[in-house]
């Protein structure tokens, strides 16, 4: 089994190159090929952010410093199903911090953790224009509104069944 992850991983790093040659040497061609990183690899660890920095010959530091600053890159993987609770005024005001406390309590991960098994990934974000509907969240691109702790439970409860059924159905 090591050896197929290997080789997805290397196939991965020859896509990574194939991107970087089609961007190297246009102006403002970091962000670019880093969103495409990401999207090939889910997140840009260490060894994908060197090898870019490498190819489009630019410091290290450099894809660190956009990596860590924008909030759309992310250095760790994410889960299966990504929980994103709004913390913007309107939101905050009607409860999101109770909800996201409550979530973080439920999934046992801190605020920009992945659970252990890979299925949940909780963070939190500013306003996603969804004001009246506060307090809100999203699960990858479904948007949960007029929640309270109790309602934010029980949706990521029925993410969890969802996540055990896939499981139990590719054994």
């Amino acid at each position: 089994m090591g050896k197929g992850v290997c080789v997805c991983q290397s196939e991965k790093f020859k896509q990574l190159e194939q991107i970087i040659a089609e961007q190297k040497g246009q102006p403002g061609s970091l962000i670019p090929v880093m969103h495409d990183a990401q999207e090939l690899f889910g997140h840009l660890p260490l060894e994908v952010q060197a090898a870019i920095a490498e190819g489009l010959d630019v410091p290290l530091a450099d894809v660190y410093g956009v990596a860590t600053f924008y909030s759309k890159f992310t250095l760790q993987p994410k889960g299966k199903f990504q929980i994103n609770v709004c913390m913007g005024t309107a939101c905050y005001v009607k409860g999101s911090q109770l909800i996201l406390d409550k979530l973080a309590e439920m999934l046992q991960i801190s605020v920009g953790e992945t659970t252990a098994d890979g299925i949940f990934s909780l963070d939190a974000t500013r306003c996603i224009g969804a004001c009246g509907l506060a307090p809100v969240m999203t699960v990858n691109n479904q948007v949960y509104g007029q929640l309270t702790v109790e309602s934010a439970e029980k949706i990521i409860q029925e993410y969890l069944l969802r996540a055990r059924r896939d499981i139990n159905a590719n054994l």
